[in-house]
């Protein structure tokens, strides 16, 4: 019991020193790969899983320390496009905010390419823009293995001290149609081996962009996730369904 009151206490230090709890960037692959549909699908799915009751309480946690959050889309080596600049999430409004921009966020013309690596050192960039956050976190969602640019391994050490964690968007054995596409279990398989990094990396699955945002939301409610100090109060701007 001491040993762990020493640690909560640690935590509140560290927190109580930073400008924010967590730098939170979500990565969207949007490579050759993705169709229309399945564009429409990832970015309605980011939205629903923000706008999840739960997630919604687990973002409005510690609200004077709140999570900042960005979201970019990225395929080929040159081609990440930011669709939500840094934002700290402390009300309901910001999140419906965030929502309506990925909701009416136009498709630009990206190449068919998958850059992991040049995916991962742009977040790197994002992330440096938050120094004072005690936690940085970058979400890649992907369906594919890097085919162009430098590969996830060769760019580690641009990847200071985040933690980079996966969702993997794949298909069963049995729903192939192709040699082509790449079944869930490889998929996973390298994700764990090239991309994920950090002491509590982990990836996520979902099968298919029909289940992008309950992969999502599962997702976020980890990575959101402190210990239970009996902070979701009546002072939780967020804790709307309470």
């Amino acid at each position: 019991m001491i040993r762990t009151a020493l640690i909560v206490l640690a935590l509140w230090a560290n927190v109580a020193q930073a400008a924010c709890r967590q730098a939170l960037a979500l990565g969207l692959d949007v490579s050759g790969s993705v169709d229309a549909d399945e564009y429409s699908l990832q970015m309605q799915g980011v939205a629903s899983a923000l706008s999840d009751p739960d997630v919604l309480m687990a973002l409005g946690t510690l609200p004077n320390v709140p999570v900042h959050l960005a979201i970019f889309e990225w395929s080929g080596p040159n081609y990440q496009r930011l669709i939500q600049p840094w934002r700290p999430v402390t009300t309901v409004a910001d999140v419906a905010g965030i929502a309506q921009v990925l909701r009416q966020h136009p498709r630009g013309i990206a190449p068919p390419t998958t850059g992991l690596g040049a995916a991962l050192t742009y977040g790197a960039a994002l992330m440096a823009e938050r120094p004072n956050c005690w936690k940085h976190t970058l979400d890649i969602s992907g369906d594919g293995k890097n085919n162009a640019g430098p590969r996830p391994r060769d760019v580690d050490e641009r990847l200071g001290n985040m933690e980079v964690n996966a969702l993997v968007i794949g298909i069963s054995t049995q729903d192939r149609l192709s040699h082509e596409e790449i079944e869930v279990g490889e998929l996973t398989t390298y994700f764990q081996a090239e991309v994920i990094r950090g002491p509590n990396a982990f990836t996520e699955v979902a099968l298919g962009y029909d289940d992008y945002a309950r992969a999502l939301r599962r997702k976020l409610l980890r990575e959101l996730s402190i210990p239970n100090l009996s902070l979701l109060s009546s002072d939780n701007p967020l804790a709307v369904y309470q």
